[in-house]
This record gives C-alpha cells, sequence and structure tokens, in this order.
C-alpha cells in the first residue's frame, strides 16, 4: 500500500497551514476550517502575504462578504 505525500499551504482567508494531497495541485479547494475556496499551489510559487495589492484584498473582500445567505454575512 501506497502512502499520500502532502505539501503544506497557508490558507489564503484564514491563514490556518493546511496539509494538502500532492494530487490535489492546481485543484480549487475548500479550507475545512473557514470555508474559504483557494487554489493548491506549490508554495515556492505563491507571492508572499504582504505583497498583495490593495485592490486584491479588496476583491477577496468582496467575495466573501458576498458569499452569505442572501448577501447576509453568516455568523457562527
Amino acid at each position: 500500500m501506497s502512502r499520500a505525500t502532502y505539501f503544506v499551504q497557508e490558507c489564503p482567508t484564514c491563514g490556518r497551514m493546511l496539509q494538502i494531497r500532492v494530487e490535489y495541485l492546481g485543484k480549487t479547494l475548500v479550507c475545512q476550517h473557514c470555508r474559504g475556496e483557494f487554489d493548491a499551489r506549490d508554495p515556492a510559487t505563491l507571492p508572499p502575504a504582504a505583497n498583495l495589492s490593495n485592490s486584491m484584498l479588496l476583491d477577496r473582500a468582496e467575495q466573501l462578504l458576498g458569499s452569505g445567505v442572501d448577501g447576509r454575512l453568516r455568523v457562527s
């Protein structure tokens, strides 16, 4: 029986470090903690979070705010 190979990637939404199977590289995944969507990418190719532009951050905030039911933010 072969063992799965994993890599570690930070969730761009909540910042948690996630173990991701190598076979999921290039696929869109959902964080099990915050439900944020992200693409599984080789960590060496990811830009540092500090280099994200303001427009990218605002676009992400709009996306998250719009993901609630009927446009309302879900609170747990």
